[in-house]
């Protein structure tokens, strides 16, 4: 019997009806539409390792190239049993508007590989990386296209990645990949951007809804690197308390709040996750941590989290997306309705790539910056970008009420639109 399938759980068509919607209240022509929807380039490579006891694996990567017309190509690589090429095509396409509406000079890409790195060593795990970065050494460049951490992957596998294309180009060549380590020429402050990214839209929006930040309560479902560090961010620079958080292991609970750094801490050392943290109370399903009777709830962790299924069990007041696509089209109507405020992806998480466009510009001019500057040049980025955003919803607001993720993508498809029609159509 054929399994039906969820088409709201589809990323590819999730982000494709997320642009539609911006892109008819811009009332661009149907061709338009077609040219700044569609991929410019996928890429499918079938990657075989020599394993530790001398067989041979194969393992599938991808890597999509969604709109280059304001720079190069930027967007992670993430290593996930689940990774397919409709997932990656997705992502690609929302780091195209994330990029756009941050306002910075790259065009959006993604990568992947269906595996996961739990079941490798080290040795295995590095000699996929290369494989990987070596198969797409004639795509991957700084003017040409740049990868980063995602999901799974760190500084460790980017320093694979430029080592691998640096032997390939003959020279060392630092700027062809972000969220490298310090001493391989990454940027102060890289690894906590996209989660301070998230606090400083939390802050824009409580400031534009009147709401009080400090002792707000707050749930964050995704305690890793974007999670974990907005948790402690939001508990240490703002105040709020931090009731709940969840990762792959479960979720755990406290009414008074959390200690974060503590939680922190036992993360690290235990190498597993926040299951079974001293002094918390363990919630039934790591998914109910979405539906807590909060303030503010943060979902970090993959897409697809808030649906049609339990939009309606949402209790928080603002929505800070902290990971890409956790919320879908169905879902957000019904949260707009609700009266709930999202601060979308392509707007909340761009911290991530910002400082990642601070690394780059780094690299190649070979002067580093201290960490304090690379945070407040963060945070003049990202306040100027909520500001954009806000002014588009008002002036749309007008005609027809939109929501805080039409008046992001409206920003950002005006921006590349504009650079197409500037640069012209080649044929």
């Amino acid at each position: 019997m054929a399994v039906a399938v969820n088409k709201q759980l589809n990323p590819l068509e999730n982000a494709e009806r997320q642009f539609s919607e911006a892109a008819a209240l811009l009332k661009l022509d149907a061709g338009t539409m077609e040219l700044l929807k569609r991929p410019r380039r996928a890429t499918i490579q079938w990657l075989p390792v020599m394993m530790d006891d001398g067989s041979v694996r194969m393992f599938q990567g991808f890597r999509v190239q969604h709109n280059i017309a304001r720079g190069p190509a930027k967007g992670g690589i993430r290593f996930h049993p689940d990774v397919s090429l409709e997932e990656v095509s997705a992502l690609a396409s929302w780091m195209t508007w994330k990029c756009a509406v941050a306002d910075i000079p790259f065009g959006g890409g993604k990568g992947g590989i269906k595996v996961d790195p739990r079941t490798l060593s080290k040795a295995e795990l590095e000699r996929l990386t290369r494989r990987y970065a070596a198969d797409l050494s004639d795509l991957f460049g700084p003017e040409s296209d740049v990868p980063a951490p995602d999901v799974n992957t760190g500084e460790r596998e980017m320093a694979w990645i430029a080592d691998t294309y640096s032997m390939h180009e003959r020279r060392t060549e630092l700027a062809v990949v972000t969220g490298k380590p310090l001493e391989v020429g990454g940027s102060a402050g890289r690894r906590e951007a996209t989660g301070r990214g998230v606090m400083i839209c939390v802050e824009e929006m409580c400031k534009h809804l009147g709401m009080k930040l400090k002792d707000a309560t707050v749930a964050v479902q995704g305690f890793g690197n974007v999670g974990g560090v907005a948790a402690d961010l939001l508990a240490r620079e703002c105040g709020v308390k931090v009731v709940a958080v969840s990762d792959v292991t479960g979720a755990i609970y406290k009414k008074d709040g959390l200690d974060i750094p503590a939680v922190l801490a036992y993360v690290a050392q235990n190498k597993k996750g926040v299951a079974g943290f001293p002094g918390a109370t363990a919630l039934a399903n790591a998914s109910d941590i979405l539906e807590l009777e909060v303030d503010i709830l943060v979902p970090a962790a993959l897409e697809n989290v808030i649906t049609s299924e339990n939009a309606d069990r949402i209790k928080a007041r603002i929505v800070a997306e902290g990971a890409n696509g956790p919320t879908t089209p169905d879902a957000d109507q019904m949260l707009e309705a609700r009266g709930i405020h999202v601060i979308p992806d392509i707007l909340c998480n761009s911290g991530g790539v910002t400082v990642s466009y601070f690394e780059w510009v780094q690299n190649r001019m070979g002067f580093y910056w201290q960490e304090a500057e690379v945070n407040s040049r963060l945070r003049e980025k990202m306040v100027k970008a909520f500001g954009d955003v806000l002014k588009m919803k008002a002036s749309k607001d007008k005609d027809a009420k939109v929501s805080l993720r039409n008046a992001a993508y409206m920003v950002a498809i005006q921006r590349v639109l504009r650079v197409h029609e500037l640069r012209g159509m080649y044929s």
